[in-house]
């Protein structure tokens, strides 16, 4: 029997969740339709993030919550990559946002985001909300839970936060980090460029990549604001996912979303030599083999597979014998 890479390469501990690489956020609801649509019509190649946080009007919490959920309860939301950000959990509307989008919601939301946590006893105390509300409205699955670490104090503690069981992702939060910095960071550290290249916010990005990939949880980048330069946005991107571990990002703004897709994926020569070595050292039963004049095992195997799980989270083409052998119904030994 032929074994799936999957069973033969990794221990389950190993998964990190199969996320879709960008994270879109919107909080108005035309615009949330919009990105709705505009998921429907791309694929799930990206999450869309309805905001309770930055998008409820002050007064109008409760409504706003209302309205998210009930989206994520439509049928625009057609594929279960809907996830909603809540307030911080010492906001007067946590509690208020968790019950209106746990009861009324539930498993159809992918995901709630927990924003600017200050170290994981805040952390502790919103999974512990969520949770209860989960067992209050008899959840037969746990919702996902995502992270910010946009302070000082969360920075601190990323690994113990990375570590938590209920956490699936952490997000750095670029603009407020740089903000908690009282203006030691010049406003060019929250530029495209300028990002990538002060030390305290390159130190940030690192401990966090560091820690998720530490706990197999996914680590996502931080915004850019000049959304109408799709080079910027896909340069930035590009580092991101080269140079600095990341492997999902935020779009604000529609026009980000296919930059920011088309640079976390693979090429299309990465994608063929994976494919190459992958289809070999299935065929071997995953001894060693030699690709290319160059000796390959089970340590680079699992490099390649990642890169065709990854091809086939962005929606690149993929061979139809590759899709049925590798994507359709998994072989078991």
């Amino acid at each position: 029997m032929t074994t799936h890479p999957r069973d033969a390469l990794f221990e389950s501990a190993e998964f990190a969740p199969a996320l879709p690489v960008c994270d879109h956020y919107c909080g108005v609801e035309g615009r949330m339709r919009k990105s709705l649509a505009l998921q429907a019509a791309m694929g799930p190649v990206f999450d869309v993030t309805l905001d309770c946080e930055d998008g409820a009007p002050i007064g109008g919490e409760a409504e706003h919550a209302h309205m998210v959920a009930e989206l994520a309860m439509s049928a625009e939301n057609r594929f279960g990559r809907v996830g909603a950000r809540a307030h911080p959990v010492d906001h007067p509307s946590f509690a208020d946002d968790v019950a209106t989008l746990v009861g009324r919601a539930d498993t159809r939301l992918a995901y709630l985001m927990l924003p600017k946590p200050r170290n994981v006893d805040d952390v502790q105390r919103a999974v512990a909300e969520i949770d209860r509300q989960s067992r209050v409205h008899s959840l037969a699955k746990p919702i996902p839970v995502h992270t910010l670490v946009e302070t000082h104090g969360a920075l601190r503690e990323v690994v113990a936060i990375a570590a938590h069981p209920r956490i699936e992702s952490i997000s750095f939060g670029l603009m407020d980090f740089v903000s908690a910095h009282r203006g030691a960071i010049p406003a060019s550290g929250m530029s495209a460029e300028g990002q990538f290249t002060h030390p305290l916010v390159v130190r940030a990005k690192l401990e966090i990549a560091a820690a998720c990939h530490g706990h197999a949880k996914v680590p996502s980048h931080c915004v850019v604001t000049e959304f109408n330069d799709a080079n910027a946005i896909e340069a930035a991107a590009t580092r991101a996912s080269r140079e600095l571990g990341y492997t999902r990002m935020w779009s604000i703004h529609p026009n980000q979303i296919e930059p920011i897709v088309a640079a976390f994926a693979p090429s299309a020569a990465e994608v063929e030599h994976a494919i190459e070595i992958i289809i070999a050292a299935q065929d071997a039963h995953w001894a060693p083999i030699s690709h290319r004049k160059t000796l390959h095992d089970r340590a680079s195997y699992r490099y390649f597979w990642q890169v065709l799980e990854r091809a086939q989270r962005t929606g690149q083409p993929l061979p139809a014998q590759v899709r049925e052998r590798f994507f359709g119904l998994r072989i078991c030994p």
